[in-house]
């Protein structure tokens, strides 16, 4: 048996899964599909800076386009740190294509003129 507690809304369920990744205590659907994927793959959303070029903006928030694997969160935020970007940047622009090839882009989520 494995206990955790649902992120999905702010309810908070005390879920309880069971071997056979049986759930119970969920309010929702929701609960149970969160629960499963957090024991056979979690995944993050990860958010960080990148270096800019810029004097009076020396970083460029930036995030995932989509959530990767949790025990790969360490490898990107170390590519992210590897880079530093020209500016103009606008949100939404692809910093990283294909980050170690797993499918998912590093955006910005800040513009920076300069």
């Amino acid at each position: 048996m494995k206990e955790m507690i649902c992120i999905i809304c702010p309810r908070g369920c005390h879920l309880t899964i069971s071997e056979d990744l049986k759930v119970s205590g969920n309010f929702c659907p929701r609960g149970e599909k969160y629960a499963i994927s957090e024991l056979t793959n979690p995944v993050r959303t990860l958010t960080s800076f990148v270096k800019t070029n810029s004097k009076n903006h020396p970083t460029c928030s930036v995030k995932t386009n989509n959530p990767v694997p949790k025990k790969m969160v360490l490898d990107v935020k170390k590519e992210i740190d590897k880079i530093i970007i020209n500016t103009p940047i606008n949100i939404g622009d692809v910093i990283i294509k294909n980050v170690l090839g797993l499918g998912v882009d590093i955006v910005a989520t800040s513009k920076i003129k300069e």
